[in-house]
């Protein structure tokens, strides 16, 4: 498939995802609220599949547009091993729009069954992709929402402020947000969300969720 400068894209997306996609969006993109238009598009751009992996049955039914689907609390191969589905023809892509992300100029993708693109999709949505291994939480936000985590746990156990942690993050490792900060322009439910994800995927300590997120996350529901 050849790309021109008027190429036909499609972005689906709500909440923080679709804030912090169109801070950095500087193409010509159509904005859409449901699934059904996929097929009038080259490009569709899902940022809520994350957490609607179902939509994998509708989109496995076009072969001819290229997918760039939000994968940060999934895998295109769980997607697709729960749907009963073969990925054979299919032009998914996964991809991190998890909030604040999608507005670097770096963007993660992965493509677990070697399928990359012809033309310029990613230089015509301003993006450099970096492509990675396909993993729950990708590589930015999985550390960064580890961090957060280890955060509240010291928050909890009454070593410092919250205040305290932010500066000391931005002071001694010259981070540019500290992990509250993070937190704060994420959205909590995000950082709960991604952590339960990679939780239930790896059974790893490092991202079991402190209670006392866990209780910030409930309050704000």
């Amino acid at each position: 498939m050849y790309f021109c400068n008027d190429m036909n894209i499609a972005v689906l997306g709500s909440g923080p995802k679709l804030t912090s996609w169109m801070r950095k969006a500087n193409a010509a993109l159509t904005y859409v609220q449901d699934t059904k238009t996929h097929t009038n598009y080259e490009v569709f751009i899902d940022l809520d599949f994350d957490e609607h992996h179902e939509r994998i049955l509708e989109y496995a039914t076009n072969k001819e547009t290229i997918f760039l689907l939000n994968t940060c609390l999934t895998t295109l191969e769980s997607a697709l091993f729960r749907s009963g589905l073969s990925y054979e023809g299919q032009k998914f892509l996964g991809i991190n729009a998890f909030p604040l992300m999608a507005e670097r100029e770096l963007l993660e993708v992965t493509s677990p069954f070697n399928f990359i693109p012809s033309g310029d999709v990613f230089a015509f949505l301003g993006y450099q992709p970096e492509y990675v291994q396909s993993r729950v939480g990708f590589i930015t936000p999985r550390i960064i929402c580890m961090i957060i985590n280890e955060a509240y746990y010291t928050v909890q156990e009454g070593t410092a402020s919250k205040n305290d942690i932010d500066t000391g993050m931005k002071l001694g490792t010259n981070y540019p947000k500290g992990p509250f900060e993070f937190c704060n322009e994420f959205g909590i439910e995000q950082v709960y969300l991604l952590l339960e994800a990679l939780y239930q995927d790896t059974h790893d300590e490092r991202y079991k969720i402190c209670s006392l997120l866990k209780s910030e996350y409930l309050k704000s529901n």
